[in-house]
């Protein structure tokens, strides 16, 4: 259903980055949106690369955008060329810098209307008026000095050498369309700015000017969209009015927000779905994620597979308030997803984060497919994302154990103490030897040994913790035992009693 779902309906959404940065938060949620209620109603899902901004965009950026919609599953119908294959899609081509002749044509079109004029001002008359509407406290808005020029007094500016924008006339009047999650909106032109500029002098088009363009060569019906692009709508359906094109329905989605309720930007916050995927987050927990940042079932269900989600997704049912990005629910969520992955996926998705961890000098060797399913067990129900293997796990595979001797002695013990309980828990792992070395024969007698002298067991078996591992968490200490094995068991704890004085005064 979700990769080739067939089209059963008119409906045409579409996700247009602009390769100038890597895939955002924000811009991933904004394509699963469209994805889902494109897969729920049979409609179609289109790619439309936004590329325009030549001195900011590259091929990194493009492949790092097109890369994350693929590894969250969102794969698209109709689309540029890529990695290879053909573009497909019947209103190509689907770059923007491939569609110039298209935006130039258009702009003829409103300039021999009149619903487009040259505007000479240059960069340093636009910047002394904004500064004196800012002095004045007033919003921006352009004056519209070009706006009447005669055909004597352009040839003039022509004649100076000046270049010449184009700016689209947005008259007066509301400009009112029914919001598919905000419901009815009226913005008056008078606060759009005045008159924008829809081409730059140099030739180049605009964002409002191709964005409007290519949705209506494309035939979009929804224009699903960040919150964050209200503003814009009224001056996008004057143009298409001004064109003689179809509206298509908009539908803006709520912003995300930082926990401050802030917008989530990366000033603030991790933003990058690239940098999400490095930290070992899993699709389906991240995809389950972001369709619920903002949206719910209107049950208690949290736990959603994208094909789930493709099924039950209502467009309507988006909230209108922003979004509060969790990580906690983030990483309790894809705990959750990493739980149900069976022993066989989860050895395949840790063998990467485990090869990182040898690459880094973290651990000694890589684990074989072997090991790493032996540590399923262990780490499966105590990993939030992938990338904490390392930490949870990677005292297995270190050939010399380093060890912070203050973490060796527990808060209700002291040196001596410390000491006494590794020298005596070594004797008692010795003498179970290698054939009773399992977790539920280690146990007992520990637990024993703790009774006789005294000690808090918890306490005990902290210090027996890090002196085998190095860290104060693990999993269970006595499946940790019996991962390690005798032999390093045994020569971990001589390592560990080694650090401690025999005589601490």
């Amino acid at each position: 259903m979700t990769d080739s779902a067939p089209i059963t309906s008119d409906v045409r959404v579409r996700i247009a980055p602009s390769p100038t940065g890597p895939l955002h938060i924000g811009t991933a949620r904004t394509a699963l949106f469209n994805f889902l209620f494109a897969r729920h109603v049979g409609g179609t899902f289109v790619l439309r690369l936004e590329d325009t901004d030549v001195a900011r965009s590259s091929l990194a950026y493009e492949k790092d955008i097109l890369d994350g919609l693929h590894w969250l599953g969102l794969t698209w119908d109709e689309g540029p060329g890529v990695a290879g294959e053909e573009a497909r899609g019947p209103y190509g081509p689907y770059r923007q810098m491939e569609r110039l002749p298209r935006y130039a044509e258009a702009a003829d079109r409103l300039r021999a209307a009149d619903r487009a004029y040259p505007c000479f001002c240059t960069a340093d008359e636009l910047e002394a008026e904004r500064k004196r509407l800012e002095a004045a406290k007033l919003p921006p808005r352009y004056s519209g000095r070009c706006a009447r020029l005669t055909e004597a007094e352009r040839a003039a500016f022509v004649a100076e050498g000046r270049w010449a924008a184009l700016r689209f006339r947005v008259g007066e009047g509301v400009v009112a369309f029914d919001d598919m999650i905000r419901g009815r909106v009226e913005i008056d032109v008078a606060n759009i700015g005045g008159d924008y500029v829809i081409v730059r002098g140099d030739g180049t088009p605009l964002y409002h000017f191709t964005v409007v363009i290519d949705d209506a060569a494309m035939r979009i019906t929804h224009v699903i969209r960040g919150e964050d692009h209200l503003s814009n709508t009224p001056k996008h359906i004057l143009l298409f009015q001004a064109l003689g094109e179809e509206i298509p329905r908009f539908a803006h989605l709520p912003l995300i927000l930082n926990p401050d309720r802030t917008k989530m930007s990366k000033r603030k916050s991790q933003t990058a779905i690239g940098d999400y995927i490095s930290e070992g987050f899993i699709r389906e927990g991240l995809v389950n994620y972001l369709a619920l940042l903002g949206w719910s079932t209107g049950t208690e269900e949290e736990l959603l597979g994208l094909e789930e989600l493709c099924a039950r997704f209502e467009l309507e049912a988006v909230h209108k308030g922003g979004a509060v990005f969790d990580r906690e629910r983030l990483e309790w969520l894809n705990g959750q997803w990493i739980r149900r992955l069976t022993p066989g996926a989860l050895v395949e998705r840790l063998q990467p984060f485990l090869e990182a961890e040898r690459v880094a000098g973290r651990i000694d060797r890589a684990p074989s497919e072997d090991e790493i399913l032996a540590l399923v067990p262990l780490v499966q129900e105590r990993l939030p994302v992938l990338g904490a293997i390392g930490d949870l796990a990677g005292f297995l595979f270190v050939d010399r154990l380093e060890i912070d001797p203050a973490l060796l002695t527990p808060k209700r013990w002291d040196t001596a103490t410390t000491r006494s309980g590794l020298v005596a828990a070594r004797e008692v792992i010795a003498a179970a030897g290698s054939v009773a070395f399992e977790a539920d024969e280690l146990e007992p007698p520990l637990r024993a040994l703790a009774e006789a002298r005294g000690w808090k067991a918890g306490d005990l078996f902290m210090a027996i913790r890090v002196a085998v591992t190095g860290r104060t968490a693990t999993p269970p200490l006595f499946d940790t035992l019996v991962a390690l094995g005798p032999e390093r068991t045994l020569a971990r704890l001589e390592a560990a009693i080694a650090l401690l004085p025999d005589d601490p005064t």
